[in-house]
């Protein structure tokens, strides 16, 4: 059986699990907290990037009909 979906996005999930890890000052710098940070950059470029993406080709399509 398939995991059930959750109300949240990954990068949700990802803020809310920096956010409990990096409460301690002494916890900050840790490998965990620090690839954390780095899964979260990496969904949040790849949103920006479709993003992106679809504008693009949105632009296009208008264009081609004009």
């Amino acid at each position: 059986m398939a995991k059930k979906p959750t109300g949240e996005s990954d990068e949700i999930r990802l803020k809310k699990k920096i956010a409990a890890g990096t409460k301690d000052e002494s916890n900050s710098g840790s490998p965990a907290v620090r690839s954390l940070r780095k899964r979260l950059k990496r969904t949040q470029r790849k949103r920006r990037a479709l993003s992106l993406r679809k504008k693009n080709a949105a632009g296009k399509q208008a264009e081609a009909k004009s």
